[in-house]
Order: C-alpha cells, then sequence, then structure tokens
C-alpha cells in the first residue's frame, strides 16, 4: 500500500512512507520504560543477557540506548545534527559512563551486539520518567510519541517535517516497569504510549508492565501472602494489573537484579564457593548476617567482608538466601545449578514468556497498526485534502483484505479497552480475550480443550455475535460485533482445516 502511494503524495509524505517501509522489515521495537530508579536498564541487562546497559546514575542513563543485533559489538553515539561518533565498550564490556562528547548535543545511543535475542527485538533503554533532569524526561517522551516537538527543532537536514517525525518515530511496545506503587503519572506515560503507537488511547496489545524489585516488597503489607516474599508480590501484582488495566496485557512481578546476575554471566564459581562458605557457618551468625545488609557487609565472620558486599550488590539479601536454601537442600549443587535456581527464583521466565505470546508472536500485526497510525498520521500532517482522502481509500481497500483481519481486531480491542465504544462488562472481556492471543484456546477461553469442543464453540460464538451485531446492539457496538463474529469464523475455518 505504502509503495503504491508514494507516487500519489506529496515529497514530504513519501519521505515518511519510505521510513514507515523501514520499520515494517526491521524487528520489533520495545521499549523498557518507568520511573527512575525503577531498575529499567537493570531488566535490559536481564532481557539482553548482558550486562551492558550502565545502571549507575551517569550521562548514559540520562540518554535514550537502542539495543540491536549487529554482526560486531559496537556503540554509536548519535548526535542532534545526524552525525555519529563510535566509542568503545569499557572494560567490562559495558557502555562507558563517560562517552567524552557534549551530551547536550547528543539525541540517543545506538548499540549494535551479537546478541541472538536482538534478532527479532530492539529493545530501548530509557531515562526515567518523573526525574529532575527536563532533558532525560524530553528525550524518553520522544522516543514514546508522547512530546510535541517545536517546528524549531527539526533537523535541518530532515526530508520529514517535525510533525511526520513525530507520525513516524517512537517504539511499537512498552515493557513498564513499575515498583511497589502505581503513581497517576505511570497511567498517563502508558496512556500517552499506546496514543501514540496504536493510534488510541490504550489497550493491551503492544504493552506489558512488570512489578520489579518484587523481593523488596514486605509481606505483612500484603493481606493472604502468608508472610511469603513471592505470594505477597504476586497479589500486589495482580491488584496492579486491575489499576492498570486495560493499558497493558499484564503486570508480572519480577526481580530485576537477581535476572540480571544469573542471566548474564555475572554468578561465577567463586560466588558460589563463598554461598557455601556462608552456609557452612553457625545458626546464630548466619542469621544476624540476613537481618540487613549493614549487618550482612558489617558482622565477623569468615567470609571477607569485600566477598559479602559483591555479594550483595549482585543478589541482594532476598537472592542470597534462595542460594542458602539450594545449598541446605543439596550441599553438593554445582556453580551452574545455582546459578539456575536462582535464575528461577528471579521470575525472569515469566517475563520472557509474556514477551513471546504478547509481542513476537503478535509482532506483524503491532507493527502493522503502528505503520497504519504512522501512515494516517502523515497524510493528515501533509494538510492537503485529495492526500488525505487517497490514502484513507487506501487503508480502508487493504483492510478488506481477509488476511488483514487481525487489524480490524486490534482495531476493535483498543477501542473496547479504552472505552471509545463501550460494550458490557462480559463482552468486552470475551473482546479481548480474542484478541490479545494467538492461541485458539486461551482466545475461546477453552485452554487445553479438544479440537472438536473448540471447534463447536467457535461456531457458536460466532453466530451469536452476529445476531448480536444486527439485534441489539448500538451502531458502534454493531461495528465491533461483525469484527469479532468474523474473528470466531476464521478460528473456526482454521480448527476445521487443522
Amino acid at each position: 500500500m505504502c509503495t503504491g502511494l508514494q507516487p500519489q503524495v506529496s515529497e514530504r509524505t513519501a519521505a515518511g512512507f519510505a521510513e514507515v517501509l523501514r520499520r515494517l522489515s526491521a524487528p520489533l521495537q520495545v521499549a523498557v520504560a518507568g520511573r527512575i530508579k525503577s531498575g529499567k536498564s537493570t531488566l535490559v541487562n536481564a532481557l539482553i543477557g548482558r550486562r551492558v546497559a550502565p545502571t549507575d546514575v551517569g550521562e548514559c542513563t540520562r540518554l535514550v540506548t537502542r539495543f540491536q543485533y549487529g554482526t560486531v559489538d559496537r556503540v554509536e553515539v548519535v548526535f542532534h545534527d545526524g552525525k555519529k561518533q563510535a566509542v568503545p565498550f569499557d572494560a567490562d564490556g559495558g557502555i562507558p559512563a563517560d562517552l567524552g562528547v557534549d551530551i547536550d548535543e547528543v539525541s540517543h545511543l545506538e548499540a549494535y551486539l551479537t546478541n541472538a535475542v536482538l534478532r527479532d527485538l530492539t529493545v530501548i533503554d530509557t531515562p526515567g520518567l518523573g526525574s529532575l533532569d527536563a532533558a532525560s524526561v524530553a528525550r524518553t517522551e520522544e522516543l514514546l510519541g508522547t512530546r510535541k516537538e517545536d517546528d524549531d527543532a527539526a533537523d535541518a537536514d530532515s526530508d520529514l517535517d517535525p510533525v511526520s517525525r513525530n507520525a513516524v518515530a517512537g517504539a511499537e511496545a512498552v515493557l513498564y516497569v513499575v515498583t511497589q506503587g502505581v503513581r497517576a503519572d505511570d497511567e498517563q506515560a502508558l496512556a500517552a504510549f499506546t496514543a501514540a503507537t496504536a493510534s488510541r488511547e490504550a489497550g493491551p496489545v503492544n504493552a506489558i508492565a512488570v512489578l520489579n524489585k518484587a523481593d523488596t516488597i514486605e509481606p505483612s503489607s500484603v493481606e493472604d501472602s502468608g508472610g511469603e516474599v513471592w505470594k505477597a508480590a504476586s497479589l500486589l501484582a495482580e491488584k496492579q494489573a486491575q489499576l492498570l488495566k486495560p493499558k497493558v496485557a499484564d503486570v508480572l512481578p519480577v526481580i530485576g537484579l537477581l535476572a540480571e546476575t544469573a542471566e548474564s554471566g555475572e554468578f561465577t564459581a567463586a560466588d558460589a564457593e563463598a554461598l557455601r562458605g556462608l552456609a557452612q557457618l553457625d545458626e546464630a551468625t548466619r542469621e544476624t548476617l540476613l537481618l540487613s545488609a549493614d549487618m550482612f557487609t558489617s558482622w565477623e565472620c569468615d567470609v571477607p567482608a569485600g566477598t559479602r558486599n559483591r555479594l550483595l550488590e549482585r543478589m541482594d539479601l532476598f537472592g542470597i538466601r534462595s542460594a542458602l536454601e539450594s545449598i541446605d537442600a543439596d550441599p553438593e549443587i554445582t556453580a551452574g545449578a545455582l546459578r539456575r535456581r536462582l535464575l528461577d527464583s528471579s521470575g525472569l521466565a515469566s517475563v520472557l514468556n509474556r514477551l513471546d505470546t504478547v509481542f513476537r508472536a503478535r509482532a506483524d500485526g503491532i507493527k502493522a497498526a503502528a505503520a497504519l497510525a504512522s501512515v494516517t498520521a502523515l497524510a493528515h500532517a501533509s494538510g492537503d485534502q485529495g492526500e488525505r482522502q487517497r490514502v484513507h481509500d487506501a487503508i480502508e481497500v487493504l483492510l478488506a483484505k481477509p488476511e488483514a483481519h487481525q487489524l480490524r481486531v486490534l482495531e476493535a480491542l483498543t477501542l473496547v479497552a479504552a472505552g471509545a465504544v463501550a460494550m458490557p462488562a462480559d463482552l468486552a472481556e470475551e473482546v479481548m480475550r480474542v484478541g490479545s492471543s494467538n492461541d485458539v484456546g486461551e482466545q475461546l477461553g477453552l485452554p487445553g480443550r479438544h479440537r472438536n469442543e473448540l471447534t463447536d464453540y467457535a461456531l457458536e460464538r460466532a453466530n451469536w455475535w452476529r445476531s448480536f451485531s444486527s439485534f441489539g446492539a448500538t451502531p458502534a457496538q454493531s461495528r465491533i460485533a461483525h469484527v469479532v463474529h468474523r474473528a470466531y469464523f476464521l478460528i473456526w475455518q482454521q480448527l476445521r482445516s487443522g
């Protein structure tokens, strides 16, 4: 569609379409966003499997950094004027804390890594929202598409005006990091992000949230936790999911620091031996050490204070307790097996699984929905009524094609999720379910059921939604019902032919 439209629109709009085409052929771009000190960069390192994003406060934590796949590891500083400058990694293989350039002239960083996880996901680390550093916040808002650029801020050499650039800029999906309290500006940032990327205010199509630092939650503060930290974190995540619904697909608890240490090779055989030494201490000394971080590093014992400091920095007390419990249960446990236990304790596996089911499995749909939003915004920005109409007509033709029905479903889901089309709660839940998964059992709300049962149910619901669209629905509800009816009908066809 973009290729066919390019000769029919202005040069500036055509340049925007070229950028849209480039984005469609690139990996899905997932921004890791959240408030300052929420542990975003630590989580980025865990996702990538390498401690490359700086986690200490410094120049780089004030910049947007895009981590993407490359055949050679390298970092490039991209300046506002479009120029680029390569900088070496530091001695530990991370992005250097000091870039040796004027930070105010820097647009963002591009990090190219050979890590396989980046082949189909570009991970974008962002400065914290809510920061006192206005420039850092502006960089994040610009990336998320929530900031309106001034006309005089446009690049002099750019083919796109600021409005057009904003229409095609920004990430396509977001992993939003919260800690124990969801704040009003968290909800606003998520709403603005989904408005910029999905052309609607909200929707669980392209947003997942994680409750980071789950190990810092006090179990006594969460009802029904039974005094268990992870149970408390899971219950709190469920409550936050209700608060953020429908702006995110899910809220998952995670311990980013433990995940980073276990996944990025920071946990060593020497660390395992140090933990064995702690496990062999008498019970009174061991319990005293685990009372607090200060006691752990300052109390006298046979394990050197410097070694304990390293363990605390990489695992915190929760991770150390978990490791000691594993050693108590299996004194012969190897360093590799202990690392895997720590990884299991971090909750990272659930986050990676949701990234697969919500983002990776639907990457084409998410990118296409974002591209359609960009194409529409570019046409509106042109100011040419004829151009707008040509683009509008081309989109309508595209959406009429059977293979584009997924986009209709995503649009219906975001309309219902945002409250733009009011639906009874049970029907709204059904629309969300049909549009929020690629697994047929989950789409039908019947996971694990036999194919025959799924086939019959899909046809039953297809008929029900067709009737609803004709009788009893408002005009807006009827349009949603037509989309859901067709989604069920296509599922029924898929099950019959499979």
